[in-house]
């Protein structure tokens, strides 16, 4: 559950996901200019898009949420040039956790797979297989 109130700061550059607690701490005070140990969220994903971790201190020190997805990515926000941070809400946490962008991986896996499927696209953007019948 996140607090209502919470700031979530998100990372626009891909982070090395081999990085723990110190490392990303670090990356939040150095890169994004902000005290990690003050408060918030501090949400970072890889290179491929497919892993975010997420950095908080409560009370008894740090905690470190990670997600790797099986298919697809976690879509970066899209900000101005030369921007480094994004900053939302916990509801924005939330819709990025959930809003995965996988019709990369639908693609690719269109390509491989029987002449029977193919990609369709829904109003939410987000792509599925479906079968030619």
């Amino acid at each position: 559950m996140i607090s209502a109130g919470t700031k979530v700061y998100f990372a626009l550059k891909p982070a090395d996901m081999r990085r723990s607690f110190d490392g990303l701490a670090a990356l939040a005070s150095g890169e994004l200019a902000r005290d990690p140990a003050r408060g918030g969220l501090f949400v970072f994903t890889n290179r491929r898009g497919n892993q975010v971790r997420i950095l908080f201190r409560d009370p008894l020190g740090w905690c470190l949420l990670a997600k790797r997805l099986d298919r697809g990515r976690f879509r970066r926000p899209a900000c101005g040039q030369g921007r480094v941070e994004w900053e939302a809400d916990g509801a924005a946490l939330l819709r990025f956790l959930e809003d995965v962008d996988v019709t990369r991986a639908a693609a690719r896996t269109c390509r491989v797979a029987s002449a029977g499927l193919r990609l369709v696209r829904r109003d939410s953007g987000i792509g599925a297989l479906a079968t030619d019948v």
